[in-house]
C-alpha cells in the first residue's frame, strides 16, 4: 500500500490503550448488538438492558448500518460525491464505509474522525483503502469540529474545494446536553463547498416513550444520551435540501428491492427502529 491509499493521525507512536473492560463502552455496546466481535462482558451485560428496553435494537442497529450504505452508495453514483468524511465513526465492521462507497468509486477517498483510543487501535488495521483511494483516521472530539477541520490528515485526504459528503451517524445523541450541537454542524457544513451532502441517523423517542429509559441506563455508566424529536433533528438540516422522502426511519429510506432481508425490513413498523435519518445537500 503506497503512501497515498491511507494516512493517519499525526500523533507518532500510540501509547498503550486502557480499554476499560470492566465497564460498558459505546461502540462496543453497538458493535454487540451488529453481532461484531469486538465487545466484553461489561458490553454485552449493556446490551442486554438495551434490549430489555427496545426489544428491536439489533434490527435498528441493522437498519441503521443499511442506511448508511444506501445513503453513501447514493450520493456517489447519482451525485457524483466521491470524498467522505465520517466523524463518530465507532468499532470498524465489514463492509466499512471505504469498502461501500470504492466498491462503486475506487478512488473515492474517506476520512474516519473518532475521539476514542480503542477505536484508533482498530482502525489501523480495519480501514485498509483501495490503491486508487485514500482513507485516514483524525483522532479528535467532535465537539471542537475545528481539530477535525484543520488535521493535516484531512487536509491530505480530500479536496475541500470539491463536494464532502458528512456523517454523522448515531452520534449527536452522545454529545453533551449542554453542548451545541447545531452549531457544530453548522462549523463543518460552512467548511464544504456547495454540492456537499450532510447524512445523519439519531435516536429518537418519538414512537415509543420508552425509549427514553436508554437515557437513564447510559447515565448509570457515565455516558449521556440525549434523544430529540423530529423536529429537532429536521433543525441539524438548516439551510440544506433534504433529499425525498426527508426525514423518516431508516428502513423507509430508498430502501431496495425486495430480498429474503428487505422482506424482514417490510415486517418492521416505524416504532420498531426509534431513528431519525436523512439526507440533506449543500445548495449553491
Amino acid at each position: 500500500m503506497d503512501e497515498t491509499s491511507a494516512a493517519w493521525t499525526d500523533a507518532g507512536p500510540q501509547p498503550l490503550v486502557d480499554l476499560q473492560v470492566d465497564r460498558p463502552h459505546g461502540a462496543r455496546v453497538y458493535d454487540c448488538l451488529l453481532g461484531g466481535k469486538t465487545h466484553y462482558a461489561a458490553d454485552r451485560e449493556q446490551a442486554e438492558k438495551v434490549l430489555a428496553t427496545i426489544p428491536t435494537a439489533e434490527a435498528s442497529a441493522r437498519e441503521n448500518r443499511a442506511f448508511i450504505h444506501r445513503a453513501a452508495r447514493h450520493l456517489v453514483a447519482e451525485r457524483g460525491i466521491g470524498q467522505f468524511l465520517d466523524i463518530g465513526t465507532g468499532i470498524p465492521t465489514s463492509p466499512n464505509l471505504h469498502e461501500v462507497v470504492q466498491a462503486v468509486d475506487p478512488a473515492a477517498r474517506v476520512v474516519y474522525a473518532d475521539n476514542d483510543p480503542i477505536v484508533l487501535t482498530h482502525s489501523r488495521a480495519l480501514h485498509i483503502s483501495t490503491p486508487e483511494g485514500a482513507t485516514a483516521y483524525i483522532q479528535a472530539d467532535a465537539t471542537e469540529p475545528q481539530s477535525v477541520l484543520r488535521a493535516p490528515a484531512l487536509r491530505g485526504t480530500l479536496d475541500m474545494e470539491r463536494p464532502v459528503a458528512v456523517t454523522l451517524c448515531l452520534l449527536l445523541h452522545w454529545l453533551p446536553p449542554d453542548y451545541d450541537s447545531y452549531g457544530m454542524v453548522r462549523t463543518l457544513m460552512d467548511a464544504v463547498p456547495a454540492g456537499s451532502a450532510l447524512v445523519v441517523t439519531h435516536v429518537t423517542a418519538d414512537f415509543d416513550e420508552r425509549v427514553s429509559r436508554i437515557e437513564e441506563d447510559f447515565e448509570d455508566t457515565g455516558s449521556t444520551v440525549r434523544t430529540r424529536t423530529k423536529e429537532q433533528v429536521e433543525r441539524f438540516f438548516d439551510g440544506l435540501q433534504l433529499l425525498e422522502p426527508g426525514l423518516t426511519p431508516p428502513q423507509r429510506w430508498r430502501p431496495e428491492p425486495v430480498t429474503i432481508e428487505a422482506g424482514d425490513r417490510e415486517a418492521l413498523r416505524d416504532h420498531d427502529v426509534p431513528i431519525w435519518a436523512g439526507v440533506g445537500l449543500k445548495p449553491a
